[in-house]
C-alpha cells in the first residue's frame, strides 16, 4: 500500500514552445460538484475511518476522499454526505461500512516488490529446517503473497511452507483468490518461474495468466482488521510480513499492532517492514537485524 500522490503542472518561460505534455487538471470547485463535501463531513470520515481501521488520514486526502465516495453516493441515490455519514453511523453492523473501508484503502502492489527481501526469506526458510509458515498481513490483490509462496517453493520445494495472507479490503481478497493477471503484471517475473508457477491464458483469455492450483493451495486468503480485539490467530509464525502497511497508521497505533505481533513470531522469527517504515522508536517488542528486517528483542542477531 502507497499514499497517493497529488500532481502539480510546471509553469512554462515567456516566449518559450508549448509543452506537448497532457495537462494537469485542478481539482473542481465545490460550486462543479456532484456534492458538497463539507470542512465538517471530511473531518467525520477522517475520525470513521481512523475509528474503524486505524487508517490516518492527511488533510491532504479531501480529493481523494470525495473523489472514491462520491461513487458510493451516486450507487445509493444520496443527495449529500451528510447523508451518507449518518447511514453509516445508524448501524454499526451495516454492509456499507464494508464498501467505506474498501473505498478508503489504497492498493498498490507487484510481483516482488521491494525485491532484497526474498532472498533474505529464502535464506532464513532454509536454515529453519521445518515447514516453513508466513503472515502476510496486508495481501491487497495477491501479487505479495503469491511472491512469497514462490520463494518458498523454490527453496524448500512444493507445499514446505504455507501462507496467511490477510486483507482489510474484502475486494482485493476476491481478486487475490482469483489469481489472475496479467502478462504486464507478472513481466518482473523469471521465464522458469512463469512456467513453473503459472498457466497461460488462451483465447479470450489470452494476455492473461492464472496462478496454478499447486501454489494457491499454499495460499490461505482471510479477511482481517488489524484493529479488530482479536485476529483469531493462534498459530505462530516464522515470518512476518507487514509491508507498506503502518504508514497509514499513527504511532500509538502502530505500537499496538507491533506488541500483537511479538507473541505470534516463532523465537527466530523475522518481521519485514517497508522501506520507509522504521519500528525501531515504536516498541521495545523488536529490534532491526537488517534493511528493514527485524526480530525479536533479545534475540543477538541469531539465525
Amino acid at each position: 500500500m502507497t499514499p497517493l500522490r497529488s500532481s502539480s503542472s510546471a509553469t512554462g518561460k515567456p516566449g518559450a514552445a508549448a509543452s506537448t505534455a497532457t495537462p494537469v487538471l485542478a481539482p473542481l470547485r465545490d460550486d462543479m460538484r456532484d456534492f458538497l463535501l463539507t470542512e465538517r463531513d471530511f473531518e467525520k470520515v477522517r475520525a470513521l475511518i481512523h475509528k474503524r481501521a486505524g487508517i490516518s488520514l492527511g488533510s491532504h486526502k479531501r480529493e481523494m476522499v470525495y473523489s472514491r465516495l462520491a461513487r458510493r453516493l451516486r450507487s445509493l441515490q444520496l443527495s449529500d454526505f451528510g447523508s451518507y455519514l449518518e447511514l453509516l453511523e445508524s448501524d454499526d453492523r451495516s454492509d456499507e461500512w464494508e464498501y467505506f473501508t474498501n473505498a478508503l484503502t489504497t492498493n498498490l502492489t507487484s510481483f516482488f516488490r521491494e525485491a532484497h527481501h526474498f532472498p533474505l526469506l529464502a535464506e532464513h526458510a532454509k536454515k529453519t529446517g521445518r515447514p516453513y509458515s508466513v503472515w502476510c498481513a496486508a495481501a491487497s490483490t495477491g501479487e505479495e503473497p503469491y511472491s512469497i509462496a514462490i520463494t518458498l517453493a523454490e527453496a524448500l520445494g512444493d507445499r514446505a511452507g504455507t501462507v496467511l495472507a490477510t486483507d482489510i479490503d474484502t475486494q482485493v481478497l476476491a481478486k487475490a483468490r482469483a489469481g489472475v493477471y496479467t502478462t504486464e503484471q507478472v513481466s518482473r517475473l523469471q521465464q522458469e518461474q512463469l512456467k513453473r508457477f503459472f498457466l497461460k491464458g488462451t483465447g479470450a483469455r489470452a494476455g492473461s495468466v492464472k496462478v496454478k492450483p499447486e501454489l494457491a493451495s499454499t495460499i490461505a486468503f482471510e479477511p482481517l482488521n488489524l484493529l479488530a480485539p482479536d485476529w483469531g490467530i493462534r498459530d505462530k509464525f516464522d515470518a512476518i510480513f507487514c509491508r507498506n502497511v503502518m504508514i497509514y497508521f499513527d504511532k500509538p497505533t502502530q505500537g499496538r499492532i507491533l506488541e500483537r505481533f511479538a507473541p505470534l513470531l516463532k523465537p527466530n522469527g523475522l518481521l519485514f517492514a517497508g522501506h520507509s517504515e522504521n519500528f525501531s522508536y515504536v516498541t521495545r517488542a523488536f529490534q532491526l537485524r537488517g534493511q528493514t528486517v527485524y526480530e525479536l528483542a533479545g534475540k543477538g542477531g541469531g539465525a
